[in-house]
């Protein structure tokens, strides 16, 4: 066995900062709490150097080496992943077209023994990240490409203004770039109820600053997020560097797969539990994406 195969959770963790397995206890209650308030207030919290930096580097390296495996396809999007010849409004922001030039490793080419899967299997990270978003459990995705991703912004690239799927993202900054890279996020810019298209539009014609955050991050910082309801992307790339991010996708719900339309999009390949699973997916709200 490699040593890297024998590291336990608290060798990966800083587990002094961030008591993982005693929750409970006095420091992991405040952890917990302090992580509450910034996503209650803000959408959006950070936990700073979760992983050790003795493994930072082993953290880029093991995601430098497997960044190639991604499915490379510029595409013209808009901020709700819907057709961009959708028959919307003239002033409707699903009108603006991006381009998104970001790509994505998938799980299944994520070697097993690497930090980011060990990080993602592990039960007792599952339970710290349901008890900061206020969740009785969560489930890992039974979706074989997209439950664990590494999400790849090369230079001259970026991963443009949109919302998630999810109510809540987990990830992980794995490689910083030189310049540019900057994750930026329009907190709880929308709700269930109400698209908010007024502001939506002004972030994305540039009249928007006031509403937006721009939030510096480094590679090991672990990052807990509302996506679903705050507009956010990635600026543009600058430098030699690419930018990775580890994307730790989970569920309140077991057995989630994502659409046909949509893992091919990102993957540029499907798989037999993707054609199996098609047309049972449940909306949670009624909202565009």
């Amino acid at each position: 066995m490699s040593t890297l195969e024998a590291l336990t959770l608290d060798h990966v963790v800083d587990t002094d900062r961030y008591p993982l397995s005693e929750l409970d206890s006095t420091d992991g209650q405040a952890v917990v709490n302090r992580a509450k308030r910034e996503l209650s207030a803000q959408g959006c919290t950070v936990l700073p150097d979760f992983i050790r930096p003795s493994l930072r580097d082993v953290l880029r390296q093991e995601c430098s080496a497997i960044a190639p495996r991604a499915h490379f396809d510029v595409e013209t999007v808009n901020v709700y992943n819907i057709a961009v010849d959708s028959d919307l409004p003239q002033d409707h922001p699903g009108r603006l077209p991006f381009e998104r030039g970001n790509a994505f490793v998938a799980r299944d080419r994520i070697p097993a023994n690497s930090l980011i899967s060990k990080l993602y299997s592990s039960e007792a990270f599952q339970r710290f990240i349901a008890s900061c978003f206020q969740l009785p459990r969560l489930h890992e995705l039974a979706d074989p490409l997209s439950g664990l991703v590494l999400n790849v912004v090369e230079p001259g690239k970026e991963h443009p203004w949109h919302f998630d799927t999810n109510e809540f993202t987990v990830s992980m900054l794995t490689q910083e770039p030189q310049d540019g890279g900057v994750f930026e996020y329009c907190p709880n810019i929308r709700s269930a109820h109400d698209e908010n298209f007024a502001d939506v539009r002004d972030v994305l014609d540039g009249r928007g600053d006031r509403l937006v955050r721009r939030l510096p991050l480094r590679p090991g910082d672990l990052q807990l997020f509302k996506g679903r309801y705050s507009l956010h992307r990635v600026s543009p790339v600058q430098g030699e560097a690419a930018r990775h991010s580890a994307i730790f996708a989970y569920s309140e719900r077991p057995g989630v797969i994502g659409s046909v339309a949509r893992t091919r999009q990102l993957f540029g390949r499907v798989r037999p539990e993707h054609l199996a699973a098609e047309g049972r997916s449940v909306r949670g709200d009624h909202l565009l994406d």
